[in-house]
Formats: C-alpha cells, structure tokens, sequence
C-alpha cells in the first residue's frame, strides 16, 4: 500500500524532521507524497486539491491552529475519514486525553522515531517491522 501523508506544521525545521522521520519508518506501506502546510489554512487548501492517507498535524500555529482545523476535517465528509495524528508540545493532560477521545493519535514534542511509528500504525492499522 502507497500513502500520501500531509504535515501541517509552522515551524520549517519541525516539518523537516517530520518528513524525514515519516520516510524513515519501516512499515507495511511506502510512502508515496509528503505535502506541507504551514498552517490549517494551507492544510485545507492541500486537502481539497490532493489524495492524503494521513495527518500529521501541529497544534499551536498561526492563521489557522491545528485543532481549528482538525475540527473542520471532522465536519467534512470528504476529509474526516483520514486519520490524523496530533504531534505537539502540549502537555496538559486535559487537552491531551481530549485529543486521544476524538479518535486522533498524539505524539508529544520533541518526538521520538519510535513514538512516532508505532502512532502511525495505529491510525493507519497497520504492523509495525521488526
């Protein structure tokens, strides 16, 4: 199985490590397109003119935050079928366990490759290789 995955994310570096991070998971699937947004804004614009698999979605951002704009994939019958994962500096359990409720995945910043992976097969209900 091919993938395309969309990371909305302000910070350049962030998106770098993401998508570098992303390419680098071994699974049963290969990635086919990364796209970037730096905002939710732009992620929207991404998701109405491209095929995406999956979110990887930050939630402190300008013009538009990240749960802005999860809350508007939810609402959209053409996009709340991809599964998102929420990748943040958010630490208030709160928020978090209210995250996880929506059915979004969360891994904590700075991420770890392993934390990462073993969200993406979850979202996308895959095995992870050994």
């Amino acid at each position: 199985m091919d993938i395309n995955v969309l990371i909305v994310e302000d910070d350049p570096t962030m998106r770098v490590v993401l998508k570098n991070t992303v390419l680098s998971v071994e699974m049963d699937f290969k990635v086919n397109e990364i796209y970037e947004a730096e905002n939710g804004k732009e992620g929207i614009k991404v998701l109405e003119k491209k095929d995406v698999d999956l979110m990887l979605v930050d939630i402190y951002m300008p013009v538009m935050d990240g749960l802005d704009m999860l809350d508007y994939v939810h609402d959209h019958p053409d996009f709340q079928h991809i599964p998102a994962i929420v990748v943040s500096t958010e630490n208030d359990e709160q928020r978090i366990d209210a995250i996880l409720r929506q059915g979004l995945g969360f891994v904590p910043k700075p991420l770890t490759h392993l934390l990462l992976k073993d969200q993406i097969a979850k979202m996308l209900g895959e095995s992870t290789k050994p």
